[in-house]
């Protein structure tokens, strides 16, 4: 049986309105459910949002249904998230230990670190009045935690000026040219001041430089390459770069989408403050849920592309071998026959049981199967870390919020944020 396919004259009135991709999914899935077709060229695309299908894609099937080239591939090289085939497998083996178990507890004194010092300037926007940006703020919490992590030093001021045009580079991966040298050329001295402050990192590991706590991620990745020669400094660099990316830039638009939903619903903050004291299991498991429900929202990965290798049958329906494959988790996470008033923010949906899609396809902010973000215990540790500190403190009051979401490589506001601290 054939995927059903939305109408060509749907698709053209859409192209020719200007729409975002995100309204062209959503339309085929009202009209024809959780696996869609549709055509923006001489093949069909197709959608999948329906749970039982987006866990075969990602979980079951994960060999018939491949990455082909990361979008990001220009800015990480052949770091983790844009790897295939047996150096995916490699790669993913030497870093998966550092984000479990025993991993991930040699990064909580550095995670309390940076949350401590967020937490002092936002005391200081407080005490002056000063207005200020909450993305601005929340990309320099998530990039100092993940340059801890990293390298075992806190960010200084001159590494995050530089470090800055990581997301200008993420930014403008939508628009640049399909050309790859003219790409090049377009973001060169951004990419240039990414490669420099890397050098000098992976420079400082290998002369055996610690931080204040301790080694870090990179030097796991310097005595890697004593024992295999693929980690060449170039994939060295490749693989910082991309942690820097997938540790920082996600997470910093979660918790400024986190702050913009509060903003609406302040008694979501009242019920996370008043459901235990400070410390205590009760108000973290509350914090949680505020940044899964907020996740659910915007998903950290809010389209995770693939392509069949091979002919398959989806949940009844033919792919052949070749097929462009869209799992959208930010469709799947609003899908009402999955969730209950599916765009009503209520984070007692990850407190009460039963509240929640049962399917493991059902909600998937990180993805799920083999490729799932190595990432999920770390973010969602300083995030919650994060925001022990902020919630009790003065709220922001926004000065003006975006009108929109940006959808690229994350879901993020489009626009700044500015706000002043209110008691």
């Amino acid at each position: 049986m054939r995927v059903p396919e939305l109408e060509p004259a749907l698709v053209e009135q859409w192209r020719a309105g200007g729409g975002e991709l995100i309204d062209l999914f959503t339309l085929a899935q009202a009209r024809l459910g959780g696996v869609a077709a549709f055509r923006l060229g001489p093949s069909p695309t197709v959608l999948v949002t329906a749970p039982e299908a987006v866990q075969h894609v990602l979980a079951l099937r994960p060999d018939r249904y491949v990455k082909r080239s990361h979008r990001a591939r220009l800015l990480i090289g052949d770091g983790l998230l844009a790897a295939t085939g047996e150096a995916w497998q490699r790669q993913r083996r030497l870093l998966q230990a550092q984000f479990t178990g025993r991993g991930m507890r040699r990064y909580e004194q550095r995670i309390a670190e940076a949350a401590r010092t967020a937490a002092a300037r936002w005391a200081a926007y407080a005490r002056t009045g000063q207005v200020f940006d909450v993305g601005g703020e929340m990309r320099r919490f998530a990039l100092d935690t993940i340059w801890r992590a990293l390298t075992g030093h806190p960010l200084d001021p001159g590494t995050e000026r530089e470090l800055a045009a990581v997301p200008a580079v993420v930014a403008a991966l939508p628009s640049l040219p399909a050309d790859g040298a003219a790409a090049q050329g377009a973001v060169a001295a951004e990419l240039a001041r990414i490669d420099a402050v890397a050098g000098l990192a992976i420079a400082a590991a290998r002369d055996g430089e610690a931080g204040p706590d301790g080694p870090g991620l990179l030097h796991v990745l310097i005595e890697a390459s004593g024992t295999r020669p693929e980690y060449t400094d170039r994939l060295i660099r490749d693989e910082l770069v991309t942690l820097l990316v997938a540790g920082h830039e996600t997470t910093a638009t979660t918790l400024t989408w986190l702050y913009l939903l509060l903003d609406r619903h302040p008694q979501a903050r009242e019920q996370a403050l008043a459901a235990g004291p400070e410390g205590s299991a009760e108000r973290r498991q509350a914090i949680q849920a505020l940044v899964h429900e907020t996740l659910r929202f915007y998903p950290s990965a809010w389209i995770l592309p693939r392509s069949a290798a091979q002919d398959d049958v989806l949940t009844g329906y033919g792919i052949e071998a070749g097929t462009d494959v869209l799992v959208c988790p930010y469709l799947t996470h609003r899908d009402p026959g999955l969730w209950e008033d599916p765009e009503r923010f209520d984070p007692g949906r990850f407190t009460t049981p039963g509240r929640r899609p049962a399917h493991p396809g059902g909600y998937l902010p990180f993805g799920i199967g083999p490729r799932a973000c190595l990432g999920l215990q770390f973010a969602l540790r300083e995030s919650t870390v994060l925001l022990e500190h902020l919630l009790p403190a003065p709220t922001p009051r926004f000065r003006s919020v975006p009108s929109k979401a940006v959808y690229s490589i994350t879901v993020r506001p489009d626009g700044p944020t500015p706000a002043v601290l209110a008691g």
